[in-house]
Order: C-alpha cells, then sequence, then structure tokens
C-alpha cells in the first residue's frame, strides 16, 4: 500500500501519481493521511486501484472519476464525484451541495446526509444516499437512478428527463413535471440490484415510492406555460 500524508506532501504530488496509474498497475491500494479538507483529492483518476482517504475532504473530491474506487471516511464538501463516469465512490460521513452532478456512470453513495441538489444533471450514474437530501435534488436528471433512503427536500425532480427517483422517506414538494409513478416488478428488481451493489441490508423495495417525468416539458404547450 501506498500511504500519502498530505500534512507532509503536496496535493499536486499525490494527484499527479494517481494519474500516472494505468490498467495493470501493482500499485493497486493507496492511503491519503490528513486530507484537512483539500479540494480536488483524488479527482481525474483513470485506473482500477482503490483509494481511501483518512478524513473530511473539500470540493470535487473524486470527481471524473474512472474505474477507481474511492472511499472518504468523514464529509466531503461540493461537487464530491462530479462529472464521475465509473467505478464507485463512497462518503462515510454527510455530503455538501451537488454531490453527482452530472455524472455519467458508476455508483455514488453516501452513508450520511447529502445536501441540496444532489444528483442535479445527472446522466447515467446511480447515487444511493442512506440519510436525506436537500431541495432541488435531481434537477434535470437525465438518466441513471437516485436512491434515497431518507427524506427528501424541496422540488425533487425538477424538470426531469428520464432519471429514477426512488425515496423510501417523505418528501417535501416535487418539481415541474416530476410525478410518483407506479413501482411495477421490473423497478423492485432493479432497486433491489442498486441496494445489494451499494452494500444495504434489510430494506424492503416496498418501502420506497417511484418518482419520474410526467413527460409534459419535452415539447412546448401554452397548457402547460405556468410550469416552465
Amino acid at each position: 500500500m501506498r500511504s500519502i500524508d498530505l500534512a507532509k506532501t503536496p496535493l499536486r504530488e499525490l494527484n499527479q501519481g494517481l494519474h500516472a496509474l494505468k490498467d495493470g498497475t501493482n500499485e493497486t491500494e493507496w492511503e491519503v493521511l490528513n486530507p484537512r479538507g483539500q479540494h480536488a483529492i483524488a479527482a481525474g483518476v483513470d485506473a482500477p486501484v482503490n483509494v481511501n482517504i483518512r478524513g473530511a475532504v473539500g470540493y470535487y473530491c473524486a470527481g471524473m472519476n474512472k474505474q477507481a474506487t474511492v472511499v472518504v471516511h468523514g464529509s466531503s464538501g461540493p461537487g464530491t464525484a462530479e462529472n464521475m463516469m465509473s467505478g464507485q465512490v463512497i462518503v462515510k460521513g454527510d455530503a455538501s451541495q451537488y454531490a453527482g452532478a452530472t455524472g455519467r456512470g458508476g455508483m455514488l453513495v453516501i452513508e450520511g446526509n447529502a445536501s441540496s441538489r444532489c444528483g442535479i444533471s445527472m446522466k447515467g450514474i446511480d447515487i444511493i444516499v442512506r440519510g436525506n437530501i436537500g431541495h432541488m435534488s435531481a434537477f434535470m436528471a437525465q438518466t441513471g437512478n437516485l436512491v434515497v433512503l431518507g427524506d427528501a427536500g424541496d422540488a425533487l425532480g425538477d424538470s426531469i428527463y428520464e432519471a429514477k427517483l426512488y425515496v423510501r422517506g417523505s418528501v417535501k414538494s416535487l418539481g415541474a413535471d416530476c410525478i410518483e409513478k407506479e413501482m411495477r416488478p421490473e423497478h423492485h428488481e432493479a432497486l433491489s440490484a442498486l441496494l445489494k451493489k451499494a452494500g444495504v441490508d434489510g430494506v424492503k423495495t416496498s418501502e420506497f415510492k417511484r418518482y419520474g417525468s410526467s413527460r409534459k416539458l419535452y415539447n412546448f404547450n401554452i397548457d402547460n406555460a405556468d410550469a416552465y
């Protein structure tokens, strides 16, 4: 295992080392000590490696992640796993605003709560939040899945496209064009697979409600003008 202490080593040096990794590397286990809330830690990694960050991180941790598994043993600042492509990012604490924003693939697991705009403009990422999420989450979400074991704030799924939202708790309000939808057998099956992959046990899919687009904003219609 390579252990990097950011109290002694510049962050740029850590990220340059991670960026230099290629498929087939034998340097697959990395540990980052004393992150002290620094920004963009382990951003842009493109190799099948494991990175354990021991402490809280700042903006854009694991942004643009591809292939790697990045675990934050603490809380994370805004933009965690932003524009993620593949792999897995796990936050053991809470995540700040727009976690998983524009994510195109992979899985983001937040074991605490997520703040506002979680999953904004998501494009294929799967996001599982064990706690609650804030307002405007999944705004303009295009594809992918957002699973929330707790409650959701105001304007969930505002202007949503075809992403699927599953919420176990209460929803304060739904955004424009977002409606509750039927949980059919295929949705229970898909949700069960997501929960299993995220390591969530003892939760029944029957406890969740599904939300998605009513498809009324795809094309302009004067009758729906107030919703734009």
